[in-house]
């Protein structure tokens, strides 16, 4: 007898939302295995442009995902809506596909590892009574603030607000349940600079849980240097040198390492880490982990997409990798287990897997105390073309990068339209210092001062 599934009107807690995926799953047939995922959100965009809301947006939204697993063939579909018919057809479309997919004989939902969930603070209450008016007024003073920042300043880009209430459940035949709701707020601006016929762009942002957390004037302030300090740049002559990454240029390119730990890009065999574990890879004292649930990180998470806990993933100790990123198939597949790090774009996809607050573990020096200890190199303040400039199989690496030359030390003349080259491998193996300088930024990846050795510019 088919299980009744009762949807609460308008569900919105997390709670409430667990009820819904739970009732889905009270249907599983015998020989199968079903998992559903609910979400809601309601999210919030504005845009400045000459004083003036450009454009706004207010939203909500609803849906859920459900995935059926039978003997080793996956099937998924999604609804956009809870009620209880679109609860119905989307369990039978998932078992429809599931009978028209390939057998897999890893195929198969995460089951409960005993690991609890860490407490994490991930909503702030003060977000719902936000008023509307005041989130257009933090666009419009972004706006303005860049505007002000420098005589330089041609005008600006995009001055954006943006905030998320989202709420999300999971319930599996497996027996997983999980539910929790997090809320986020940002604002940033891409500013535009000029001296003569040259135009360079710069951005600044400021994250946090809620508006009151957002500080306006440093995301002001670093739009403002990003676009001025690469006026009068040029190209210069190629060698090999030092560079130094800044915090936000590391970010980038740790996410890039992180991918290439995680266990989908072994199996798929996309990544020049394959079958080395205990092997060293970079550095002695280059410690890189995925820190999932460092409460400062916007990104961080109590559990992941399949609904386990997420935890501390150790991937590289001083110098040698000692692990992989897992969610539960990748871990099936290799013998492994899952390392709470399954990732999932709310209710309409599968689970991957890639870090939730993937981090170097930082020194002692200061930022200018690793530029001290460099003396001379390039100073990297941005990357382009780094997933097209990086083979993921051999890990060869070539990317256009901007900054400015170091010469004792200090920062000197800009750069612009030269690029870098060596690979992802002996990159970690020439690193030479690491910064006390932990960012956060608002995606997967954390960032420090980070300085490289032999790297070969190539420029005019």
């Amino acid at each position: 007898m088919q299980a009744e599934i009762a949807t609460p009107r308008r569900a919105t807690e997390p709670e409430e939302l667990l009820e819904v995926a739970s009732r889905v799953v009270e249907d599983t047939r015998p020989g199968e295995q079903v998992e559903a995922v609910v979400t809601w959100s309601r999210d919030t965009e504005v845009r400045a442009h000459g004083g003036e809301v450009e454009h706004f947006v207010s939203s909500e939204s609803a849906g859920v995902g459900v995935r059926v697993i039978a003997d080793g063939r996956q099937g998924m579909a999604w609804a956009g809506v809870l009620d209880d018919a679109a609860l119905r057809e989307c369990l039978a479309e998932a078992r429809d596909n599931a009978a028209f997919g390939t057998v897999d004989p890893h195929a198969g939902l995460a089951e409960p590892d005993g690991v609890a969930p860490v407490e994490l603070r991930l909503h702030d209450d003060r977000l719902a009574s936000v008023p509307t008016e005041h989130k257009i007024d933090l666009a419009i003073e972004l706006e303005r603030l860049v505007t002000a920042g420098d005589r330089r300043m041609l005008g600006v880009e995009s001055a954006d607000y943006a905030d998320s209430h989202s709420v999300g459940a999971i319930a599996s035949s497996t027996g997983v349940r999980a539910c929790g709701s997090e809320t986020s707020a940002y604002v940033g601006a891409y500013a535009l600079a000029g001296a003569g016929d040259e135009v360079t762009t710069g951005f600044g942002f400021s994250v946090g849980r809620s508006a009151e957390d957002l500080d306006l004037e440093v995301a002001a302030a670093d739009a403002v240097q990003r676009a001025t300090r690469m006026l009068g740049a040029q190209k210069v002559d190629g060698r090999r040198l030092t560079v130094v990454f800044d915090p936000y240029v590391t970010s980038q390119f740790l996410g890039l390492v992180a991918e290439m730990l995680s266990g989908e890009a072994v199996l798929r065999g996309r990544s020049p880490f394959a079958d080395r574990v205990g092997e060293r890879v970079a550095a002695e004292g280059v410690t890189l982990l995925d820190d999932a649930v460092d409460p400062a990180a916007l990104t961080a998470s109590d559990v992941d997409g399949e609904g386990l806990a997420c935890r501390r993933v150790p991937l590289v100790e001083d110098g040698r990798l000692v692990g992989y990123l897992h969610n539960a198939y990748t871990g099936r597949a290799t013998g492994a287990a899952s390392t709470g790090s399954a990732q999932r774009a709310g209710h309409r996809g599968t689970p991957g897997v890639g870090p939730h607050v993937a981090k170097l573990l930082p020194g002692t020096a200061s930022h200018d105390e690793v530029l001290a200890r460099v003396g001379d190199g390039l100073l990297v303040h941005e990357l382009s073309g780094l997933h097209s400039g990086v083979n993921p199989v051999s890990g060869d690496l070539s990317v256009g990068v901007e900054g400015v030359l170091l010469r004792g030390g200090e920062p000197a003349e800009p750069v612009r339209e030269v690029t870098i080259g060596s690979t992802i491998q002996r990159m970690l193996a020439e690193v030479v210092a690491v910064g006390a300088d932990l960012t956060y930024f608002p995606w997967e990846s954390t960032g420090v001062t980070l300085a490289i050795g032999d790297v070969q510019l190539s420029g005019r």
